[in-house]
């Protein structure tokens, strides 16, 4: 498998009416988006504003990246980055 290394992005600053849908409609322009995953507070399952785009190709994600940034989605300013995708153990130090 290939390794992907900026095909992920972090939106943040999104309104807590956002959908995992809406996600994935707000980003499809810019490419084929293979996940749209808002994280959610595991007690009341509510959306915490952020979440997570997955495209299928690190050109897909820049030029989301650069379009989306600082846009007005719902009334609210997002903000979105390339996603810190280092997990515990793969040799990565922070």
């Amino acid at each position: 498998m290939a390794k992907r290394l900026g095909s992920q992005l972090f939106v943040s600053r999104l309104s807590f009416f956002t959908t995992n849908d809406e996600l994935k409609r707000l980003f499809s322009p810019f490419g084929v988006v293979k996940e749209a995953r808002l994280v959610k507070d595991p007690r009341t399952q509510r959306p915490k504003g952020f979440g997570f785009v997955t495209f299928e190709s690190e050109v897909e994600a820049h030029k989301a990246l650069k379009s989306m940034n600082g846009r007005i989605v719902d009334g609210r300013l997002i903000f979105v980055e390339v996603a810190k995708t280092t997990r515990p153990g793969d040799g990565a130090t922070s």
